[in-house]
């Protein structure tokens, strides 16, 4: 694995979202001394809080897995997870509805799925059943450990033996005709498939190595933190302050100083901070405009489709919403073609609904609720541009509430007290490329060795983290291109006990 050459003592991290802060508290257990600069006043990036009116809004990921790679971030600096976080797991962890009436309750546990796979679909889909989450499972351990985390210097990386396991475990498939070999009935399927949308791939046009994201949120488990997903941002923060972080918010990074191939200092608004090396996670045109090199593609990135959300703080809740549901539509195919290629919105949505205050009613004031209504939508290089959300919004948001009347959620339109809508012209406001938040899709050529690499050529000691790089989308993936991004700092992370990051120089003004 290559690291970056010459000295590494002082590390600059641009950007406080989860990538971000994962990365210092890595770097910091190797003994760097690390200063984070941070736009917003608070940590979190994308993993963001809006508070009105005593409701504390969630603007960014809702669905948590995989939290051991947060307490192995804490781990780094002495800590565990538990000294930081109150983690709730969920049961179930989704509840699936269904447009003919029908619901299915998604557990973790392997004997209460079967269970309830046989109650919903029969005998022969819970055995179906029991086979993928084996072959889930299997799919899982292989990827981890040599396709996910870990650092590609060239795509001869990937010709290893367990290249050949993941053939042979049917990992270059298509998707959706992979879990239709275990399952065949097309309700269980899309509970089994439709994460593929997040990284921007039909299930029918993608890889079935892409499983391993049901493995996630159907195996490992979705865990909630008491006060709310911004709450993980918080706490991972608050370890890098204590193990001698600087973390300075409500700094604009405004360039980089160089010296040859060398970032030499980051100049911010209120000052420059010399550093030995850069850790850049903003989205990808942000972070290669400050490099000043956009590195050359066969072809430009796709991205995936978009999103827009609804948040709601209202009088009321309805009972058979679970903290997550996914609402499902009768059309499948059609939603994949209208998001990812005709450039339509959903004619028959499909939508997450996450209600947090039925684990976390602190989140509201006392008898209120939060809903929080997640509608996939066209990224802006095919669907409506930026600008046209600014007609579109309104319009939008009143044919959500009334599809949300529709399939049982009573008078939702009355019960709202405080709401926010997020479109993606929002999205594009804050530096995302393509008006998403989901960044780059996981198309075969953008993804593993394909994907941006995070090191950019030209720049000796300039270090990308976030979605838009390795390993890629989700909330564990990007912990992890943090852990990576530090890797390529320090090389290889040791087992040895870590030493506490050292206090960072004082900006030099001027």
């Amino acid at each position: 694995m290559r690291t970056i050459p010459g000295r590494t003592d002082h590390v600059v991290i641009v950007g406080a979202g989860l990538a971000g802060l994962s990365a210092a508290l890595h770097l910091l257990g190797s003994g760097r001394a690390v200063t984070v600069v941070e736009r917003a006043d608070h940590p979190g990036g994308r993993a963001g809080l809006l508070e009105r009116a005593g409701y504390r809004m969630d603007t960014g990921p809702t669905v948590l897995t995989m939290p051991e790679l947060l307490d192995d971030a804490f781990a780094a600096v002495g800590e565990t997870l538990r000294d930081r976080l109150d983690l709730v797991a969920l049961h179930p962890a989704y509840r699936a509805r269904f447009a003919d009436g029908s619901s299915l309750d998604v557990h973790t546990s392997a004997e209460a799925m079967e269970a309830e796979i046989e109650r919903f679909a029969g005998a022969r889909q819970a055995v179906g059943y029991r086979r993928l989450r084996a072959w889930l499972t299997r799919l899982y351990q292989l990827q981890m450990r040599r396709f996910i985390d870990a650092n590609f210097d060239s795509p001869l990386q990937l010709l290893t033996p367990d290249l050949a396991r993941l053939a042979a475990l049917g990992g270059f498939g298509r998707l959706d005709a992979r879990i239709a070999s275990f399952i065949s009935d097309e309700r269980l399927r899309r509970v089994f498939s439709f994460q593929a949308l997040y990284a921007g791939v039909p299930p029918a046009r993608a890889l079935a190595a892409y499983a391993v994201i049901a493995y996630m949120d159907t195996v490992a488990g979705v865990h909630f933190p008491r006060g709310g997903m911004h709450a993980v941002p918080r706490a991972m923060a608050a370890a890098a302050a204590d193990a001698g972080a600087d973390v300075r918010y409500g700094h604009t990074v405004r360039r980089l100083e160089r010296s040859g191939s060398r970032i030499t200092a980051v100049v911010t608004d209120q000052g420059r901070i010399p550093c030995d090396a850069v850790v850049l996670t903003p989205d990808l045109p942000v972070a290669y405009e400050l490099l000043g090199r956009t590195p050359r593609r066969p072809s430009p990135l796709r991205h995936s489709p978009s999103a827009v959300v609804l948040h709601l703080g209202s009088d009321r809740t309805w009972p058979q919403l679970a903290h997550h549901t996914i609402s499902f539509g009768s059309a499948w195919k059609r939603t994949f073609d209208e998001l990812t290629r005709t450039g339509n919105l959903m004619s028959d949505p499909s939508l997450l609904i996450t209600r947090p205050t039925a684990t976390d009613p602190g989140l509201a004031p006392p008898g209120r609720h939060l809903h929080y209504v997640l509608a996939p939508c066209p990224n802006t290089d095919i669907g409506p541009a930026a600008r046209d959300w600014t007609d579109l919004a309104p319009r939008y948001r009143d044919s959500l509430l009334a599809e949300l009347e529709q399939r049982g959620l009573t008078g939702i339109g009355a019960a709202i007290e405080e709401e926010c809508l997020v479109t993606p012209a929002d999205w594009t406001a804050h530096g995302h490329a393509a008006g998403t938040p989901f960044s780059a899709a996981h198309t075969f050529p953008q993804t593993g060795p394909f994907r941006p690499r995070n090191l950019v050529r030209g720049t000796d000691n300039a270090v990308l983290a976030g979605c838009g790089t390795t390993p890629g989308v989700g909330v564990p993936t990007v912990l992890i291109s943090g852990k990576l991004a530090a890797a390529r700092i320090t090389g290889p992370p040791r087992t040895a006990a870590r030493a506490p990051g050292r206090p960072a120089p004082t900006p030099e003004r001027g």
